[in-house]
């Protein structure tokens, strides 16, 4: 009787917070007046030209302050190889 119980107090224990987490029914939405729905296509109006006012933006360039503003120069043919000098390599 007593390991009866003993699961029984553990259930409703573990149950506990399952019945916390359930939500009751949520009101319906009311109806939106002819006003409340011009307004809303007006101000998505407005939003829509105002993102058409900002200017267009240049490409981001994370690593242009690392690089030079110069374009690369092309690479020079081989430089001219120097006679050795005749001493011990190192």
């Amino acid at each position: 009787m007593r390991v009866f119980f003993a699961a029984v107090i553990i259930a409703s224990m573990a149950a506990g917070p399952v019945y916390a987490q359930v939500k009751g029914p949520t009101p319906a939405p009311a109806q939106k007046s002819r006003q409340e729905i011009d307004a809303e296509r007006a101000a998505e109006r407005a939003y829509k030209n105002s993102l058409q006012n900002i200017p267009d933006q240049p490409p981001a360039d994370p690593w242009g302050i690392a690089r030079g503003v110069d374009k690369p120069k092309p690479a020079t043919k081989d430089p001219a190889k120097r006679p050795p000098t005749g001493g011990t390599p190192n």
